[in-house]
């Protein structure tokens, strides 16, 4: 059974412009029943000055997706989605390429979530795990 509220579209999703996930060159690319997938350039826009990913570049990736994640779980008339509280390990070192990442949420709570963000390298070798806790907040009233 899948988590989504709807039909996810990681189309509309990618194409919001002047954003740090637009500066940074991050991708929305699957969709699973559970989980949703995303990948990010090594370049010289997420290198730290030694040559490897930015742990702040892994980071932003992972609540990218928990954010998109939880955002596309709940019914965007009624709530809206921000993060709480963000933790990664870095276990591997990536000099360029790609990585990828795939969020699946522990936890989806009336209002709050916890997603954990797995990031790989091309080689499917850990990068990085994260885990994000979300907010489900209400939306104001129009009124």
């Amino acid at each position: 059974m899948s988590i989504w509220f709807g039909e996810p579209s990681l189309e509309w999703a990618n194409a919001r412009d002047d954003t740090l996930i637009r500066t940074l060159g991050i991708e929305l690319t699957e969709t699973t029943d559970g989980s949703l997938k995303g990948r990010m350039p090594v370049d010289h826009r997420t290198r730290q000055p030694g040559g490897v990913l930015h742990g702040g570049a892994s980071v932003a990736l992972a609540e990218t997706l928990a954010s998109w994640g939880s955002t596309l779980t709940v019914d965007p008339a009624k709530f809206y989605c921000v993060g709480m509280e963000i933790n990664a390990n870095h276990v591997r070192p990536v000099a360029e390429g790609w990585v990828y990442g795939e969020a699946s949420p522990l936890t989806r709570g009336r209002t709050t979530q916890v997603w954990e963000i797995k990031i790989t390298d091309a080689a499917g070798k850990l990068v990085c795990v994260s885990r994000c806790t979300m907010a489900v907040l209400a939306k104001p009233s129009e009124y």
